[in-house]
């Protein structure tokens, strides 16, 4: 059989796929090398990526900002400082970290904040601990994201300032079949949160409920159903309002230190022209960024998606907005060479269902971070197969295991990988495969590209 048949066969396991042969796809295999098709099949074809949609963000991240690059709050002061009394008030100011608190860390930078202000010789605050939130607009939730998605954990709201993951763990009470769930509380404790909740504990064995809420209101709706008789069962949501739950953390922290602070905690979302000059007191830098895109890619962490995202819309003017994202997003590929024709960019995380892209443009844009100076971060950032992050389960115990570094898109009905495969002669294939729509469950997708992608590999020339 000549190489054009085996590839002509080999798509075929795809595309006439009893699952996926009524799906949307488009596929593009090419040898980093040389230029050469590996395989095709209406690559040019536009469909929603999913969380494929990192790789856009991410990849323009580190070129435009290098691996190096730390976001920076700043921790600052209004009014006189004198004998120990602040005769005003200190300010959170935010510039989009999504790792302030984050789950996976711990709490111990606020220690260095108050180490800080009490190193200033501040002792008495007369006024407030204030979350400045003004970089951005009042637009934390993304409109172009479904419904039934916004308010839920892994599709929080995007502000200046994120914290703790900006989640929430509201814990319940899971007790007989049919009964409401009880509240019992929020993890952190949230104050003057209003749950309405109708989860009822039934005979499912899955967490089956959903959170909506909107960004900066304290009343979220509760949904759906959990398992019963399960005692204390957590159900995630997003915080309203993570800028004024740091601001309310800090003020804690500082009266506990011995710093007397007047006034509760507060935050702007607007930009004022009557706070006055600030004075610098700390500033807080994150982790590289190059380890952020590790996070946002590996784990495929929609909030440091989107927070990096937001960032990269202030370039086109302050306060930041969704709008100016998506343009500094689409220019920035179109200036590389990239062809963005049909290319859509909604968001920067992949959870829009309007996001749209083709094989050949991810390709396209894999192939110029292969010769990037960022190339090695760009590369430890992907997930590998078998082995690390949302990959593990793609062609384990194969002869593709560890050979792969891509990312994953996964929503219903939908499973696409974009990334590159290493060769046994040292040489790289860079591919996209965007299986969208197929009337089946994500993994059995999974399944039939994992077939396909095996038999191009044994077929290889």
């Amino acid at each position: 059989m000549s190489i054009i048949n085996t590839i002509l066969l080999a798509v075929t396991l795809l595309t006439e796929n009893p699952i996926c042969e009524q799906a949307n796809i488009s596929i593009l295999i090419k040898d980093a090398r040389t230029g050469e098709v590996i395989d095709q099949h209406r690559e040019d074809n536009v469909v929603p990526p999913a969380s494929v949609m990192k790789l856009l963000t991410t990849g323009a991240a580190l070129e435009m900002l290098g691996a190096d690059f730390r976001f920076a709050t700043a921790i600052e002061h209004t009014g006189t400082l004198e004998n120990g009394v602040l005769h005003g008030d200190i300010y959170i100011r935010g510039c989009c970290d999504p790792s302030l608190g984050d789950l996976k860390g711990n709490q111990s930078f606020l220690n260095k904040w108050v180490k800080a202000i009490k190193g200033a010789g501040i002792r008495t605050i007369e006024g407030a601990i204030i979350a400045d939130m003004s970089l951005l607009d009042g637009d934390a939730s993304n409109p172009a994201w479904l419904g039934e998605d916004a308010g839920n954990y892994y599709a929080p709201g995007i502000f200046a300032i994120n914290y703790m993951s900006n989640t929430l763990n509201i814990v319940l009470r899971s007790a007989e079949v049919g009964s409401v769930a009880e509240v019992i509380r929020t993890e952190p404790y949230y104050p003057n949160l209003h749950t309405i909740n109708h989860i009822r504990c039934t005979q499912i064995t899955y967490d089956g409920a959903f959170v909506r809420g909107l960004p900066y209101s304290n009343e979220r709706y509760l949904t759906g159903s959990i398992p019963s008789k399960q005692g204390q069962f957590g159900v995630r949501s997003d915080l309203p309002n993570p800028g004024l739950l740091l601001a309310t953390h800090l003020t804690q922290r500082l009266r506990e230190a011995g710093v007397t602070v007047r006034n509760e905690a507060d935050y702007i979302a607007e930009p004022s022209l009557h706070i006055g000059v600030r004075q610098p007191i700390y500033t807080h830098y994150s982790d590289s960024l190059g380890a952020l895109i590790a996070e946002t890619n590996i784990y495929s962490n929609n909030l440091y998606a989107e927070a990096i995202f937001r960032y990269l819309g202030l370039r086109y003017g302050q306060p930041g907005t969704i709008h100016n994202s998506c343009e500094v997003l689409r220019e920035f590929w179109r200036m590389r060479g990239i062809n963005t024709k049909g290319l859509i960019i909604k968001d920067g995380c992949g959870l829009a269902p309007q996001d749209a892209v083709s094989a050949a443009t991810l390709v396209q844009l894999l192939t110029y971070m292969s010769a990037s100076k960022n190339h090695d971060v760009w590369l430890q950032s992907l997930p590998i197969s078998g082995e690390k992050g949302t990959l593990c389960s793609l062609c384990r115990d194969t002869e593709l295991q560890g050979r792969i570094h891509a990312k994953s898109g996964t929503i219903a009905g939908t499973k696409n990988f974009a990334g590159y495969i290493d060769l046994p002669d040292g040489n790289q294939w860079v591919f996209a495969i965007l299986v969208n729509s197929a009337p089946t469950k994500a993994r059995n997708i999974q399944t039939a590209i994992q077939r396909y992608l095996l038999d191009v590999y044994r077929n290889r020339p």
